[in-house]
């Protein structure tokens, strides 16, 4: 390790608010040489000691490390934060990436380049002179002027190419008004979310007030299905932590997350900032990585952590494959789903396609569409399990799909009937009377491309 020839120590770590953006502060009395590494590392400064690096890729941990391998080549002495060694260290690979025959180090090269032009266009060097709308694709044209060079952009965020050149703008212009005429404006398109979020990291650190937190009132013992939601991305992070034969699979959004199992057969879909009254939870199975799915079940945002953590104890523990498309649902079926409300006196009626079991404060049930159950392929939700003031205005919903197993049902029933949670105090006098109504699962016939790719 070579001697430090510079009174500077630089600490990298995550961004206090941006979690994919890296902060720099440099102490020592000469801070200028590390200063000028970090800048040409990809760092741009807030003050005269701090730095932050935000990119549109999310690769930030990547290439911060190469900064601190750079400065340590140098004679800096660096340190890197616990919580950013987490980060470079993690092995994620991008899920619905377009680009699936490139390798990890391939993606970086694409992702860099369409960097070099996001900074371009906001740094000045690549002014833009029109924008449009490809079938859904954004689509500019420009002009370095330094070299006279005009450009034809395909894409936005990490995505943005450079598809065609010309020697003039006039040529460029031309030929882009050719193509785009009907969906052609002035000037650059407005900045996505990724772009605006980068923009915010880079011009402060947004360090949130301290506030003391206020007294937890103390939980208290309810019924599974009338119990708090909790921490639904905690929930799932044991999952993964716990159990190694599933792989958690990154987005290019930050919005959701996918978990696989290794078979690639079993996938679980989680939307982080759904709306109470949407679903946050897609979980679906498959005969083989290439088949048409089998079952699939969802879960709203609201759902009680007891029904999650019985349905993820069932993907790890149970059988997700323990059904076959065609397969026949039965009185036989049907009854061994609903045995543990049966055993504890629920209220069994039938109106018409319907067959419900309630709890006796008629606060809670479950539901079978005998209607939806005679086509795999329905929209409509075979089983329907629910809490709150009625099943037209529940609480929170969790949905199945004609050939969901048996067990898995019937796990979720036992722990509605006979198991406990906890809710805060906070929480027991609030109106549970939300209307959460779940849009339609999505047709099977749709999934399509290879592994994770496909919709859940």
């Amino acid at each position: 390790m070579p001697t430090p020839t510079t009174d500077a120590h630089v600490r990298l770590d995550t961004h206090p608010i941006h979690p994919s953006a890296i902060t720099a502060t440099i102490t020592g009395p000469r801070p200028h040489l590390a200063r000028a590494l970090l800048t040409a590392h990809g760092f741009e400064a807030i003050n005269e000691r701090t730095l932050v690096m935000a990119r549109i890729d999310h690769e930030e941990p990547h290439w911060a490390e190469k900064a601190a391998q750079a400065m340590t080549a140098d004679g800096i002495t660096t340190e890197i934060s616990p919580r950013l060694h987490e980060a470079i260290d993690e092995e994620w690979t991008w899920a619905n990436y377009p680009m699936p025959w490139c390798s990890r180090e391939e993606m970086r090269e694409v992702s860099n380049e369409a960097q070099k032009i996001y900074d371009d266009i906001r740094l000045g060097r690549l002014i833009i002179h029109a924008h449009a709308d490809d079938s859904g694709t954004v689509v500019a044209v420009g002009t370095y002027p330094d070299s006279g060079k005009s450009v034809y952009l395909h894409g936005e965020n990490h995505l943005r190419q450079v598809a065609d050149t010309f020697d003039s703008p006039a040529r460029a212009l031309a030929a882009f008004e050719r193509l785009h005429g009907d969906t052609m404006r002035p000037g650059p398109a407005p900045l996505t979310d990724t772009e605006r979020h980068a923009a915010d990291a880079r011009t402060t650190l947004g360090t949130p007030a301290a506030h003391p937190e206020p007294a937890v009132p103390k939980p208290e013992i309810v019924p599974a299905y009338a119990a708090d939601p909790g921490d639904h991305d905690s929930i799932l992070d044991q999952f993964l932590a716990a159990h190694g034969d599933w792989e958690k699979w990154r987005t290019w959004s930050d919005d959701t997350t996918h978990a696989i199992h290794e078979s690639q057969t079993l996938r679980i879909e989680r939307v982080h900032e759904a709306h109470p009254r949407e679903t946050a939870w897609t979980v679906a199975a498959y005969e083989s990585p290439v088949s048409e799915r089998m079952w699939h079940l969802t879960a709203t945002a609201s759902t009680p952590a007891p029904l999650l953590q019985t349905l993820l104890k069932h993907l790890a523990e149970g059988d997700g494959w323990d059904t076959a498309i065609g397969g026949p649902i039965n009185e036989k079926t049907v009854a061994a789903a609903t045995k543990p409300l049966t055993d504890a006196g629920w209220e069994h009626t039938v109106d018409g396609r319907w067959i419900r079991w309630t709890n006796l404060t008629g606060d809670a049930g479950v539901q079978f569409d005998a209607f939806a159950a005679q086509k795999a392929n329905s929209p409509l939700a075979t089983w329907t399990v629910w809490a709150g003031p009625s099943i037209d205005q529940p609480t929170w919903t969790v949905t199945a799909s004609p050939h969901a197993p048996t067990s898995l049902l019937a796990d979720l029933t036992e722990t509605i009937a006979h198991e406990t949670g906890t809710r805060r105090a906070d929480t027991a006098t609030r109106p549970r009377s939300v209307y959460l109504r779940t849009a339609p699962p999505a047709n099977p016939s749709t999934a399509t491309g290879p592994l994770v790719s496909r919709r859940l």
